[in-house]
């Protein structure tokens, strides 16, 4: 076992068993502060790793705060026929996450989003950390591995589904199978409401 299974392990008992302590804490700061906040280093090191995170100069983690539950709208009480009634079933077509990403895309504008990942959640708030690249750096320019970023055609990549939080919303990634409702797209399935 690496040192990241060890780290990624520890995160999954510190889910299950810390009910009132260390995370806990973690949370009520988090909820002080404000909703797009950069930190130094990652909370999940394993997590920021996987999503191609390095310690170097030009990369940039942002903690990313967004609302949780649905979107259900309070009962109409008045005279409308029940067809006009749709205050049920007010579900996003976007991913939690992906509104995170792009929350960090707008509050950091000379940065592309690479990737996100999960770090916790309130009973009001989903927390993700977003990792952003600067495009204007040197180091990152010059870095064969993660130059294709600062190429035309990434721009703005977080506000096309091009992330991977963004594939996963599009249906993409697994085929045909069970995605057909999101392919090729919601507007051609006649799933936008009216």
């Amino acid at each position: 076992m690496n040192s990241y299974s060890l780290i990624r392990d520890e995160w999954k008992d510190l889910k299950k068993s810390d009910i009132y302590g260390f995370q806990k804490q973690r949370m009520i700061s988090w909820r002080k502060g404000h909703s797009i906040e950069r930190v130094d280093h990652p909370t999940r090191i394993d997590r920021a790793r996987q999503a191609g995170y390095k310690a170097k100069e030009g990369y940039i983690v942002v903690r990313s705060r967004v609302r949780r539950g649905g979107q259900n709208r309070p009962k109409i009480m008045g005279g409308r026929r029940p067809r006009r009634l749709a205050y049920t079933k007010m579900t996003l077509k976007k991913n939690i996450q992906v509104i995170a990403e792009e929350r960090a895309a707008d509050k950091y504008p000379n940065t592309e989003v690479l990737n996100s990942y999960y770090v916790g959640e309130d009973g009001l708030y989903k927390y993700y950390e977003v990792i952003l690249v600067v495009k204007d750096s040197s180091t990152i320019y010059n870095d064969k591995k993660i130059s294709w970023i600062v190429e035309p055609q990434n721009k703005g990549r977080v506000y096309r589904g091009l992330t991977s939080a963004g594939y996963k919303n599009r249906g993409l990634g697994h085929g045909r199978l069970g995605s057909s409702k999101s392919r090729p797209s919601i507007r051609s399935n006649g799933r936008l409401r009216k």
